[in-house]
């Protein structure tokens, strides 16, 4: 098994170490300290030694900070965390803050009447976010201070930093060799005047370079930092160790860590760097040795999420494979549910053990989020022996799971019926399959058009019944990398102009509290449409589908569907079952079959 399932934190440990923080905290002669969920690498995966947030506060969620003072401690957290947060913290010890409603800089001055220095970690916090801070904190005396992370010297136990090897990543899936994309970046910098780039994402380095890891949790990436210059030499820091496995490059040279510092100080400039996802503390070596730094995008982000032709051909094989795998634990699920015997935790085994029956799985994608009734409304719930609850006939079961495999990362959401359910949920049901369908459908002008830009399409049928959810309606993918990829998504925070490769997922939702929670996914990527009779001479881009499971038809009201929403279903389901179809036989075929019937 990939996933485990007992709890990582207990809200009874969060007040003993908090006060161990008060206590370093005036130790250092400082007012407060911030404790953010990411590491050096600003990534959403973390390893067990960057677990800082949850080992103090409990809170496990894949976003959100913390802000320790000496009479209260915020824990920040967005739309998919309020419900979460509340179980696994102390409530008397730590305040929920709604974040970004509430910014860290104006519940710092609410709380600071009267000033004070407020400590921070520089490898753990990007220049934009210390920017924004200080010149919103400074008119009102309030002042940040780099230091050594002060949670680090109370955790005891603290995990050393990970030591999986590296491994080549097959030109058949990359599509491109690693020397091509060295020599693109090179270009981008001499176009740019840049001597080099300051690479801190390991997906990115994963990327360029041809590799993938085993560094962090179901995400498959060596944790490296990386200097590329403009004629396209990469100097890699990391443990060289990890590197014994896979082909040196004479255009690659791997240093220990402990060379970063120095490296980074002799650089000529102008350096790259991205104040959005580099450390606030390469920027302090920087300006401490004088290099000039040219800001700029990280210059890996945009051409790895424009996917090479032969890493789309891959997902989409590891796609029907995972298809498989998804109809006949569906099957399953339909067959074992309405008994009442299963639990949570029974459904993420018996998902998990259908994804690996197939050989080719490397790991899940992230932990599976496996909801009966109440705890479906936990937007990233993850089931532990604690909360295991027990799939029970009447409910809604929201079921958001993926696979890692050498040729594709998978993510697909369904909420299932377990047995007979309520018009109250057929009516939300269909509310969130029509945004999903809307944003299939979708058209848009080439070259222009945002995620922004679409998000509301995927809201509008809920948005007429006075509903909504908290939470994006897309994110990017990578090929054997993260499961959550940037920069494109579909949100309202995004400002990426979508392009052609880009693969993103399409998931809206609806939550009710304490009563059941719908989410619906599949991926798409993004690709060149075909021209309309009567269109303007323009060029327009659409969605081509990549996942194929049956969306579950006894949860759909067909009254509310338009008729261009009937037709994408059935020809949806028609698809299902011609690309799927082959891969089972079987009481699963035959299932499959009834399943993609046409409404």
């Amino acid at each position: 098994m990939f996933q485990t399932f007992t709890a990582k934190t207990r809200p009874e440990q969060g007040p003993i170490r908090l006060a161990k923080l008060r206590a370093a905290m005036a130790d250092a002669g400082v007012a407060g300290f911030l404790v953010p969920r990411a590491d050096a690498h600003q990534g959403e995966y973390v390893a067990p030694r960057d677990e800082r947030l949850s080992w103090l506060t409990g809170f496990t969620g894949s976003a959100g900070f913390a802000a320790v003072l000496p009479d209260v401690a915020g824990v920040f957290i967005d739309g998919r965390y309020r419900l979460q947060v509340r179980t696994q913290t102390d409530g008397a010890a730590f305040t929920p803050v709604h974040w970004p409603e509430t910014k860290l800089e104006d519940w710092l001055i609410d709380q600071l009447s009267g000033g004070g220095t407020i400590g921070y970690d520089p490898w753990l916090h990007t220049t934009a976010e210390i920017e924004r801070l200080e010149a919103a904190l400074s008119p009102r005396q309030i002042s940040l201070r780099a230091m050594d992370n002060l949670v680090d010297r109370i955790w005891d136990d603290q995990p050393g930093r990970p030591t999986a090897p590296a491994m080549d990543y097959p030109l058949e899936f990359a599509g491109k060799p690693s020397r091509d994309k060295r020599a693109e970046i090179a270009r981008i910098l001499q176009d740019a005047g840049q001597d080099a780039a300051i690479l801190t994402l390991p997906d990115s380095i994963a990327w360029l370079l041809n590799m993938r890891g085993g560094d962090l949790p179901h995400l498959p990436v060596t944790q490296a930092f990386a200097i590329i210059d403009n004629t396209g030499h990469v100097t890699v820091f990391s443990d060289p160790a990890k590197f014994d496995g896979i082909n040196r490059d004479p255009g690659v040279t791997l240093r220990d860590w402990a060379a970063f510092d120095a490296a980074l100080a002799a650089l000529p400039g102008p350096v790259r760097l991205d104040p959005a996802t580099a450390p606030h503390q390469v920027r302090l070596i920087l300006d401490a040795a004088g290099v000039a730094i040219s800001e700029g995008d990280d210059p890996c982000i945009l051409p790895k999420a424009r996917k090479h032709p032969a890493e789309i051909a891959a997902t989409k094989a590891a796609h029907l494979r995972d298809g498989a795998a998804v109809v006949r634990f569906l099957h399953w699920f339909d067959t074992e549910a309405p008994k009442g015997h299963l639990t949570e935790i029974d459904v993420v085994r018996r998902l998990e053990a259908f994804r690996a029956e197939g050989g080719a799985l490397n790991d899940i994608s992230f932990d599976t989020i496996a909801g009966a009734g109440p705890n479906g409304a936990i937007v990233h719930y993850r089931v532990t022996e604690e909360t295991n609850a027990r799939v029970t006939p009447g409910q809604l079961f929201l079921i958001d799971s993926g696979g890692q495999y050498l040729d594709g990362t998978t993510d697909i959401t369904r909420t299932l019926p377990v047995g007979e359910v309520g018009e109250a949920e057929r009516t939300a049901f269909t509310q969130v399959l029509r945004g999903m369908i809307a944003i299939n459908n979708a058209r848009f002008p080439k070259g222009v058009i945002t995620g922004r830009d679409l998000d509301s399409l995927a809201r509008a049928p809920l948005w007429a019944a006075g509903r909504d959810y908290d939470h994006g309606t897309g994110h990017g993918v990578g090929v054997y990398l993260s499961v959550h990829e940037g920069p494109q998504r579909i949100s309202r925070a995004s400002t990426t102009v979508l392009e052609a490769g880009m693969i993103l997922s399409n998931e809206p939702g609806y939550y009710r509290e304490g009563q059941f929670g719908i989410r619906l996914e599949n991926l798409i990527v993004v690709t060149d449409a075909p021209d309309l009779p009567g269109g303007d001479d323009r060029q327009m881009l659409c969605f081509d589908t990549l996942t194929f499971a049956p969306i579950d038809r006894r949860l759909i009201d067909a009254n509310q569907l338009s008729v261009g929403e009937r037709v994408w279903l059935d020809a949806y389901h028609a698809e299902v079952a011609a690309r799927i179809g082959p891969l089972v036989s079987g009481d699963v075929a035959v299932w499959l079959a009834k399943a993609t019937a046409a409404i």
